[in-house]
């Protein structure tokens, strides 16, 4: 005999997925308004209530999806963090050869600093990167372990270590938070320079 879903359990699975959808558009908008909010300030600690009023919601809202302002401001982290990764994983994966892929990472995580509308958009979490850090030691550990996941790979195949992936990592990282921090254009020949120093320290290292 053929299982018939019952006609209450169909318009709340109905009732339940509408609902689904409501609830994901309004966290959008709530972590679209976070993000525009900080960008505006320059501070990564903005007010519920600035929030909110961006995110055209109630305290209601808001409280419905985030116990509190930090776990707001977490899931902006993980959505920059997210568009990032994709972004850096999509450089590697049209590069032909290993040298290519770091290469194009390097050029990648530099392009935040280059580009004005994505350096403004970077920039308070350049400036407050210590204070990220601090507040949030594993959710920055986790970060900044899926960003060398898309590196690591690569250098491998020039004969290095996690160790050297992570290095180049935190190297690159560095000079855009600096030159966001500075709003200093990086320019290419300071790019090309510090690729050939991260390549030469991978291969130095084996």
């Amino acid at each position: 005999m053929q299982n018939v879903v019952p006609v209450e359990e169909r318009l709340a699975d109905s009732a339940l997925l509408e609902r689904r959808g409501q609830y994901a558009a309004e966290v959008r908008r709530l972590i679209d308004a976070a993000f525009a909010v900080m960008r505006t300030t320059g501070d990564i600690d903005p007010q519920v209530r600035d929030i909110v009023r961006a995110a055209g919601l109630s305290n209601q809202a808001f409280y419905r999806h985030f116990a509190s302002k930090d776990a707001l401001l977490l899931a902006v982290l993980a959505d920059g963090q997210r568009q990032l990764v994709e972004y850096l994983a999509r450089r590697v994966a049209a590069a032909p050869d290993a040298e290519s892929q770091v290469t194009r990472w390097i050029e990648g995580v530099l392009a935040q600093a280059r580009h004005p509308e994505a350096a403004e958009a970077t920039r308070p979490f350049a400036m407050n990167g210590a204070r990220l850090a601090d507040r949030y030691p594993d959710e920055h550990a986790a970060i900044r372990a899926e960003l060398v996941s898309t590196l690591a790979p690569s250098v491998h195949a020039l004969g290095g270590s996690d160790d050297d992936a992570r290095f180049v990592c935190d190297l690159a990282l560095a000079r855009m938070n600096d030159a966001i921090a500075q709003r200093r254009r990086p320019q290419p020949a300071e790019v090309r320079r510090l690729v050939a120093f991260c390549l030469s320290g991978v291969r130095h290292g084996t």
